[in-house]
């Protein structure tokens, strides 16, 4: 089993969960700004994580502090760049995947010209990745919409931000496309339903007109088509350019034979993969178009949409995995928590502290599945543990879990791969410590590298190597042949 000589090895990160830095050289506010620790609400409840208000939107406008929005401190990475991107090249890093906030181009999302100043700093990065030769791997929407435009026109239930995304992008294009090869459109798209405030900017107070169900759909149709028309710009305006898209994988089993539950599994799986068919294929698949009328819901589109997704495709599919999910008919199962969404506790998996069950093997089935639907060139973005790391007496994080946990999952995805999946890289999530997206905890830990701060911020800021610094350094030397 091998992987391709140029396999792109590497880490994952977001703007709004390492930059930190919220309201220095004309960033404006975003969405991950006003996203709260709730440290008395259990790590496992992801509803209470991620309610919303305009009430509690406008508590954390009038707060300019960072102790309980930490998101707007990040891991300080606005301001060691240099030192962070150096231990990912010392890692033998040939990619990093990073996304630009949306609010240091254009702080509010609907100025003019952008903001000089935000086009600077990222020019930088990219600078310092090319000196030590890491391929950026680039999200234009990663969680980190502009918040005023989330109240004026709640988010993307308003048409209108598919201009003011695409000017956006645009921009990104024109200033960063001789960095930058590899880009993706959105995060996770799908997960505008599990989130959609933190995805797409919608308050559910604000859906007067329509319910907040529609809202939810109709925000993701104006996503999948802001999608496509930055894909055609992207290669207009960048020769050789690959513009991906990325879907959360939720690979889901049926808990038994019993037909309720193979049933259940398969409408999860069948909604996980729509999201993929519209950008991927190119088109809303029948089944779907039948789920959205059944439940009375009816988009809202302009005459070219279908065309403009049908002659935009996504070149590549970007997706994260970090756990399989089990259905059952049976409400009294135990449930287990995940990504941001729950599902039937499955008895063969063990589970991380944060609940999540881990399944190696899901992730074989998940490219094997993906390739076979799609056959496109395929990357996985996204793949790791949260964890509680301690430091011993010497100054050490002994995370063998960790390394447990990836080796497992890279052999298996080396396997998907001699059985013919076309996989081009891998970006665990995350090479550093950095602020949870669900629960905003530092304590939720990724990384490779361990960043002395705790949830309220208190710390010095040392990054501080693991165990599995050294573990990840050696599969990249090796191309993933020795894994330890």
């Amino acid at each position: 089993m091998s992987l391709k000589e140029e396999f792109l090895w590497g880490g994952a990160i977001a703007a709004n969960q390492v930059e930190g830095a919220w309201d220095i050289n004309g960033k404006g506010i975003s969405v991950a700004d006003v996203a709260s620790y709730k440290p008395k609400v259990d790590v496992k409840d992801y509803a209470a994580h991620n309610t919303i208000t305009s009430e509690m939107i406008e508590k954390a406008r009038a707060d300019r502090t960072t102790e309980f929005y930490p998101k707007r401190r990040g891991i300080d990475f606005y301001h060691r760049y240099e030192e962070d991107i150096q231990l990912f090249a010392e890692m033998g890093f040939k990619t990093l995947r990073l996304s630009i906030a949306w609010t240091r181009i254009f702080p509010n999302g609907e100025e003019k010209e952008p903001n000089q100043l935000g086009i600077n700093y990222y020019k930088k990065v990219f600078e310092q990745l090319k000196r030590h030769n890491i391929e950026p791997i680039v999200t234009l929407s990663h969680y980190e919409m502009p918040l005023e435009l989330s109240d004026k026109y709640n988010g993307w239930v308003d048409r209108k931000l598919i201009d003011l995304f695409v000017k956006f992008s645009e921009v990104c294009f024109k200033e960063f496309g001789s960095y930058v090869k590899y880009w993706l459109t959105f995060n996770e798209v799908d997960s505008v339903g599990r989130h959609p405030f933190t995805t797409a900017g919608i308050v559910e107070d604000k859906c007067i007109e329509y319910s907040y169900e529609e809202a939810i759909y109709q925000a993701l149709h104006h996503q999948y088509v802001a999608a496509a028309i930055a894909t055609k710009k992207c290669h207009e305006l960048i020769p050789e350019s690959q513009m991906g898209c990325m879907l959360t994988k939720l690979t889901t089993y049926p808990n038994t034979c019993n037909p309720n539950d193979v049933l259940l599994s398969l409408d999860s799986n069948l909604n996980n993969y729509s999201h993929a068919d519209i950008q991927v294929l190119g088109a809303y698949p029948p089944l779907y178009k039948k789920y959205l009328e059944n439940k009375g819901i009816s988009l809202k589109k302009e005459v070219d949409d279908d065309k403009i997704l049908k002659e935009n495709k996504a070149d590549y599919l970007a997706f994260s995995y970090y756990m399989s999910r089990t259905e059952s008919a049976d409400p009294t199962k135990e449930r287990a928590a995940g990504n941001t969404v729950m599902s039937v506790k499955n008895p063969y998996l063990p589970s991380t502290d944060w609940g999540w069950q881990i399944d190696p093997i899901g992730l074989k089935i998940s490219l094997l599945e993906l390739y076979d639907r799609y056959q496109v060139p395929l990357i996985i973005v996204e793949n790791g543990m949260g964890a509680k790391d301690e430091v011993d007496e010497a100054n050490k994080i002994h995370d063998d879990y960790r390394i447990s946990y990836l080796k497992q999952h890279i052999q298996q995805m080396k396997e998907a791969v001699d059985l013919g999946v076309d996989l081009f890289g891998y970006t665990s999530w995350a090479p550093i410590d950095l602020i949870s997206a669900s629960t905003s905890q530092i304590s939720k830990r990724y990384g490779y590298i361990y960043v002395d701060q705790d949830d309220l911020g208190n710390g010095t800021q040392e990054r501080l190597k693991k165990d599995s610094f050294y573990w990840y350094k050696k599969v990249i030397e090796t191309n993933g042949e020795e894994l330890g």
